[in-house]
């Protein structure tokens, strides 16, 4: 086996075993697209690594984005990722800004600061998963020059519901991600985010953020259809899950304290069916 067939295979490990959500939708994907998509997913999963775990600090970070030039200049650095991240670069023509900009998102979760505006929380979610989103249309494949933009739009979106879902869990960590003007404006504090019970102004506050959600994902809906068709029905998987989880927070009423929402196996494996239809579908 080849250093990038190694590579690759470690890959796809990561990606099986820690994707969740996205590897639902990789599973739809021709061969070359699936193993390119795991490779980005691993360069992703080091990253939030990096940044999460014990002992994470802006020195590592820094040291990731140093071995990032390294293989982007050519010469693969030693982690098992990089020969396969350093061949899908090169064979689909993604911008390196693109992973600079995905290790200054997770850095700034080594910095913490108070989102002041909705302006400031639109610069994070945009470094943390819109970004994400323009690399994958690039393997994904388009023509159309509007994709980047609703791919932006997309991204916002996932990040958005992710953010509603664990509003509970962050502001626990010391983490809130919530701008403070709408904070404010519906009387809420971060104290009140870490309470178990979900209080009335936590909810209608949720709900205020979802329906922006909602907004960011009707508005990025023609994307789909700018991708190449065999990558199709890994974008709408991929979007039918996150847009799902939201509608399952909306139908809680935006009840997030108890217990995290999310969408159960057989939901997912009944998405992944339906793309699977679709990718049949002449």
């Amino acid at each position: 086996m080849s250093s990038v067939d190694a590579s690759y295979a470690y890959c796809v490990e990561v990606a099986r075993t820690r994707a969740k959500n996205f590897y639902y939708s990789f599973l739809v994907l021709p061969e070359q697209k699936r193993l390119a998509m795991c490779a980005i997913y691993a360069f992703m999963r080091e990253c939030d690594d990096l940044s999460d775990e014990q002992g994470a600090s802006l020195d590592n970070l820094a040291g990731w984005r140093a071995d990032l030039d390294q293989t982007i200049s050519g010469t693969p650095a030693q982690h098992a990722v990089w020969p396969a991240f350093l061949d899908t670069v090169t064979r689909y023509r993604i911008p390196a800004r693109y992973f600079h900009e995905m290790i200054d998102g997770v850095s700034s979760d080594l910095e913490p600061r108070r989102m002041e505006t909705f302006d400031d929380l639109y610069r994070y979610c945009y470094l943390v998963a819109s970004v994400v989103g323009l690399t994958t249309i690039h393997i994904f494949g388009f023509e159309d020059q509007r994709a980047p933009e609703l791919a932006e739009r997309c991204g916002i979106a996932f990040q958005l519901t992710n953010i509603i879902r664990d509003v509970h869990e962050d502001a626990s960590n010391g983490r809130v991600y919530l701008p403070a003007e709408d904070l404010a404006r519906f009387g809420v504090n971060a104290e009140m985010l870490c309470q178990d019970e979900t209080r009335a102004e936590v909810r209608r506050l949720l709900e205020f953020e979802g329906e922006r959600a909602r907004r960011y994902y009707d508005e990025s809906e023609p994307l789909i259809a700018m991708m190449q068709p065999d990558s199709r029905p890994a974008l709408w998987a991929l979007i039918e899950i996150y847009s799902r989880l939201l509608c399952r927070i909306r139908q809680r009423g935006y009840d997030v304290m108890p217990a995290r929402i999310g969408l159960s196996t057989a939901e997912k494996t009944g998405v992944l069916l339906r793309a699977w239809g679709r990718r049949l579908m002449p």
